[in-house]
């Protein structure tokens, strides 16, 4: 079919999809939205796991209480807590957890628990809360670049 316009004949064309630049344009759109926004999704997911080693920690240090009750003595054994033999991981298994007598060297009235990220896990990534400790006394504190914001 053809028609005549101001400029001479021309022949009706079909439509047949994207050019080049237009799919150019929408890849580049693309990884600039993927730039910002990745960076930020890993961030969260560190940050929900962390809360894996905060469950750890807090619930061995009841175990703690409840084996001094009973006992008169804190353990640096995790089996005597129940928690079975070997090391001791948290419950989503992102960290390591070890108990220890705190400063003073003597267990029998204080401890030291420590979580820290293990290598099979994405966490082990995490530079802003790399390790959690847990003393007797309630004093919690962490290493890593943003420690002040761990707990």
């Amino acid at each position: 079919m053809k028609f005549v316009n101001d400029f001479g004949p021309a022949t009706m064309t079909a439509n047949r999809g994207f050019t080049l630049i237009e799919v150019m344009i929408v890849i580049v759109i693309i990884s600039v939205l993927l730039a910002v926004a990745l960076p930020s999704y890993e961030n969260s997911m560190q940050k929900g796991r962390r809360a894996d080693a905060k469950a750890a920690l807090l619930d061995i240090a009841n175990r703690q209480e409840q084996h001094m009750l009973d006992q008169g003595t804190y353990t640096t054994d995790l089996a005597e807590l129940g928690l079975g033999d070997g090391p001791y991981y948290s419950p989503d298994e992102h960290y390591t957890v070890s108990a220890e007598a705190c400063g003073t060297g003597d267990i029998t009235r204080c401890y030291s628990l420590t979580a820290d990220p293990r290598a099979s896990s994405p966490q082990i990534e995490d530079l802003r809360c790399t390790e959690f400790v847990l003393e007797s006394n309630g004093s919690k504190t962490a290493d890593g670049t943003d420690q002040d914001n761990c707990w």
